[in-house]
């Protein structure tokens, strides 16, 4: 059984690895291929230049995307049939840790050793993608002052949680994954309510919206679609980026909508309207709560799984640990999850797209859709976004609907 499942994962992780790299391959050079020719729905709107230096900011992220799927692949193996997993877990247990401290050292050694075989990549795109084409406002010093951050963060959130989760595992009996199935959803609703008020702000600046003639659209905006947000900020997107957008986060009374400043800069007041009227349309057709509820139900059947494999030798054994317990099954199955289940991103992605064209259609609604169009398109051609994606790629990775149907359905509308 030991050796059949070896040979599974091996042929999986072979398969999912040349999938993601030939999807790359297909949509650079498709994108490529389209980079001398505007599409005829936008040559109206969207310069030559600007086209062209779409395609080749997707060009340069679409080539660091397939180093990093090799390098992943090649670091699953090493942890895994490699032998550094469990290297990494008798030399905690040789310096005298054991239960669950043993644990949290485990899966935190582990945490830190993902983050900087990532920190070349995240280096590279900030540093040289995005400052080459115009988009990085970001400093040396705020790019490792915003990595500290999100390390503290992560400790002083993920310890207890991840504490929860093990004395979970070892205390419920063999309905574990039912309560770890239970805490989770409580701390993903808690990460709703707390996160704009409490976690956004450690990061990024956010002020009221100063704009009278701006705010009173929007909250007419918001008296026609029945919400009531918190407030209205505006954070200080500039601070990192060039990049433009929008969203409204939290839940219940803890709701606020926001605006990038680099957005405002960008749109006419009418544009703002019609982008938040699509964020709103999120919202009152409940698709927060409808993605809430499909994460759920997948959780459900992967700690269902998990609840299985958990006592397994040949699970251990077939990805390269002896030694077993809680942590190593969190941390194995963990790696082993998306090398089996990439093949089914086409359904989350189609499940997304749906949503934003649901949104559109009720952004055209409540507003002109003439607004949103405007304003889509402006985005497009300053988020360096490309029109021409190779359809296969999109269908896989992309959560929105492609430039051209999406502008054509608003039309329609």
């Amino acid at each position: 059984m030991t050796l059949a499942f070896t040979s599974v994962f091996l042929a999986a992780l072979l398969l999912t690895t040349l999938l993601r790299l030939w999807l790359a391959r297909r949509h650079a050079r498709h994108v490529a291929a389209h980079r001398e020719a505007v599409p005829e729905a936008f040559q109206e709107t969207i310069s030559m230049e600007a086209h062209q230096r779409a395609a080749d900011y997707t060009v340069a992220k679409i080539r660091l995307a397939m180093v990093e799927v090799i390098v992943g692949a090649l670091f699953v193996l090493a942890l895994t049939l490699g032998g550094a997993l469990q290297a990494l877990h008798e030399a905690w247990a040789a310096l005298g840790l054991d239960g669950m401290a043993h644990g949290i050292a485990f899966i935190g050694s582990l945490a830190v050793l993902s983050a900087v075989v990532d920190l070349p990549f995240s280096l590279y795109r900030t540093f040289a993608i995005e400052a080459h084409f115009g988009f990085n406002k970001m400093t040396l010093r705020l790019f490792f002052v915003d990595l500290a951050k999100g390390a503290l963060l992560g400790v002083a959130i993920g310890m207890p949680v991840l504490l929860a989760v093990l004395w979970l595992m070892e205390g419920m009996g063999s309905l574990w994954w039912l309560y770890v199935w239970l805490f989770w959803l409580g701390f993903n609703l808690l990460a709703l309510l707390i996160y704009p008020s409490v976690i956004a702000p450690l990061f990024n600046k956010f002020t009221p919206l100063a704009d009278t003639s701006l705010r009173e659209r929007i909250e007419a905006l918001m008296t026609r679609c029945g919400f009531r947000a918190s407030g209205l900020f505006v954070m200080d997107g500039s601070k990192r980026s060039a990049h433009g957008n929008a969203y409204f986060t939290g839940f219940g009374q803890a709701k606020r909508i926001v605006f990038f400043d680099t957005l405002l800069e960008k749109l006419a007041p009418e544009e703002i309207e019609a982008v938040l009227a699509h964020e709103l349309g999120h919202y009152r057709l409940r698709h927060v709560w409808k993605r809430i509820g499909v994460l759920a139900l997948a959780s459900f059947g992967f700690l269902w799984l998990l609840g299985v494999l958990i006592d397994a030798p040949w699970f251990y054994a077939g990805l390269g640990m002896s030694s077993h317990g809680t942590a190593p099954a969190l941390v194995l199955f963990s790696l082993a999850v998306p090398v089996f289940t990439f093949p089914l991103a086409p359904l989350m992605s189609a499940f997304s797209r749906r949503h934003e064209y649901e949104a559109d259609a009720y952004a055209a609604q409540q507003t002109r859709a003439g607004d949103l169009v405007a304003a889509l398109v402006k985005l497009y051609r300053d988020n360096a976004a490309t029109l021409t994606p190779d359809p296969l790629y999109s269908t896989f990775y992309d959560s929105h609907p492609p430039a051209a149907a999406r502008i054509a359905q608003l039309k329609a509308a």
